[in-house]
C-alpha cells in the first residue's frame, strides 16, 4: 500500500468520525429544541438538596460535544493497542450509556424531565456509536 493510500484512508477515518461528533451533538441539540422550545418542557437537574438548575442550550452542546471526543479519543487509544479496538470500545460504549442514564433518571426535577434528559442521551449514543464503529 502507498504511503498516499494511507494518507487517504487516514483522512476518511478522521472526517467521518469528525462528522460523527458533530451529528451526534447535532442529535442533542434537535432533541432539546423540540422537548424545550416546541413542547415546554422545563428541563431541571437537582443533584441532592441543591436548588434545581435549567438545562440550556449551551450545557448541552458542551455536554454532548465532550462526551464525543472523549469516546473518539478512547477509540483512538485503543485502536493503537488491541486488533480487536472496535469490538472493545462498543462495549466500553454501551456500557457508558447505560451508566449516563443513570444521571437524568437520578437528578431530573420530574418524570417528563427525566425522560427528555434520557432522550438526549439515547440520541447521541444513536448517532456516535454506529458513526464511530464504522468509520
Amino acid at each position: 500500500m502507498t504511503v498516499e493510500r494511507v494518507r487517504s484512508a487516514s483522512a476518511h477515518v478522521r472526517r467521518n468520525r469528525i462528522l460523527g461528533v458533530a451529528g451526534a451533538t447535532l442529535a442533542a441539540v434537535a432533541v432539546w429544541a423540540i422537548e424545550v422550545p416546541l413542547l415546554g418542557i422545563l428541563l431541571q437537574t437537582q443533584y441532592g438538596n441543591a436548588a434545581p438548575q435549567g438545562v440550556g442550550i449551551a450545557s448541552v452542546v458542551v455536554s454532548s460535544l465532550a462526551a464525543s471526543l472523549a469516546g473518539w479519543g478512547l477509540l483512538a487509544i485503543l485502536e493503537r493497542r488491541f486488533a480487536r479496538a472496535r469490538a472493545i470500545w462498543t462495549v466500553i460504549a454501551i456500557a457508558a450509556l447505560l451508566a449516563s442514564l443513570s444521571v437524568p433518571l437520578s437528578a431530573g426535577t420530574t418524570a417528563t424531565a427525566k425522560v427528555s434528559l434520557a432522550m438526549m442521551h439515547l440520541a447521541v449514543a444513536a448517532v456516535l456509536i454506529p458513526t464511530l464503529r464504522r468509520a
